[in-house]
């Protein structure tokens, strides 16, 4: 692993040099006279500016929010009853395959407690796949996904509740026209789901009515541009900047309010230890049914002298007035 990280940080490293060297010609001499360390700084910079992330995104599919991660996207609309699949096609943009009908939970609007008979309205993983080779109830049909829920957003909402999955219909017994919170559509349908997506690469997202679609690449290349402030604030150990991205009520997923976060990361960057961060896989999608509200996500590789993490990381943040909010960290 640490092998693989130096190797990820060298190529990074040569990459945004490369970048900073064709937009600034005292480049080499910063290089020359100051060091490397001086001129990953830079560089980090470059990564904080709006027309960066601007250029970067302007020819991709940002269909659903701007990611790096999925091949394969389900959009649940619960009002018209309907799964949806989109799949990335060999251009890199996200083609719309089927439209499947489903059968959603009894009641209406959106998850709150178990066994409220809703299907809850968010944005989750796949995070497993069940068939009869993993002993499947013959309840799900042929086959069923797991999904993440709860997820970050709905603990911070304090919801509870668990076992949503998308699966087939019953095979030997007799069905209702509604689920107790799942999606379920038929088992052929099911079944050649299975057979187009990798479920470990496929995000699913749920709203009450369609899911909407393309929203503002501005708006996606200002909160990127937001969140490598943050990532540069951290790396610099700036605790005044770097805290001004929280909000006075941020919970962090074990717990951890705000006071106590805010004491806890001032002790750490007191330290001020030579850091290396670096995100991988980066998701900012819009969260169904809630304005100005996004899910970012990212795969965080990070380094100092004391601590070491590679992992999923996720924050829910608004976005208000040009600036990034984080309310809620995993």
């Amino acid at each position: 692993m640490k092998s693989k990280l130096a190797l990820v940080v060298k190529i990074s490293l040569t990459l945004l040099f490369t970048h900073q060297f064709l937009f600034a010609n005292d480049s080499l001499d910063n290089y020359r006279i100051n060091g490397i360390d001086n001129l990953a700084k830079i560089m980090d910079e470059e990564l904080t500016k709006v027309s960066y992330w601007s250029e970067y995104i302007k020819e991709r599919d940002t269909r659903f929010g701007f990611t790096e991660e999925y091949s394969s996207i389900l959009t649940c609309d619960k009002e018209k009853s309907t799964l949806a699949l989109y799949v990335k096609n060999k251009d890199n943009q996200y083609e719309f395959v089927k439209e499947h009908s489903a059968f959603t939970g009894k009641n209406n609007g959106d998850k709150t407690e178990e066994g409220d008979l809703r299907t809850p309205v968010g944005i989750y993983r796949i995070v497993d796949k069940l068939s009869k080779e993993t002993k499947l109830d013959s309840f799900y049909g042929p086959l069923a996904f797991v999904t993440s829920y709860p997820n970050i957003y709905d603990r911070y909402k304090g919801k509870n509740g668990h076992g949503i999955w998308i699966h087939g219909l019953p095979s030997e017994q007799e069905r209702d026209s509604f689920t107790k919170g799942c999606i379920a559509i038929g088992n052929d349908n099911i079944e050649c789901l299975g057979n187009k997506i990798n479920y470990q690469e496929t995000l699913l997202i749920i709203d009450n009515k369609k899911v909407s679609e393309n929203p503002s690449k501005e708006l996606l290349a200002s909160l990127l541009s937001e969140l490598f402030k943050w990532r540069y604030a951290w790396i610099y150990s700036d605790t005044n900047s770097y805290l001004d991205f929280y909000t006075s009520d941020f919970v962090r997923d074990d717990g951890m309010q705000y006071e106590e976060f805010k004491n806890y990361k001032t002790r750490v960057f007191q330290k001020d230890e030579k850091k290396t961060i670096i995100f991988q896989n980066i998701s900012v999608i819009p969260y169904p049914n809630n304005e100005n509200i996004f899910k970012i996500t990212f795969k965080e590789h990070y380094r100092s002298d004391t601590f070491r993490f590679s992992g999923n990381k996720a924050l829910m943040v608004k976005f208000v007035d040009n600036k990034m909010k984080i309310f809620a960290e995993q």
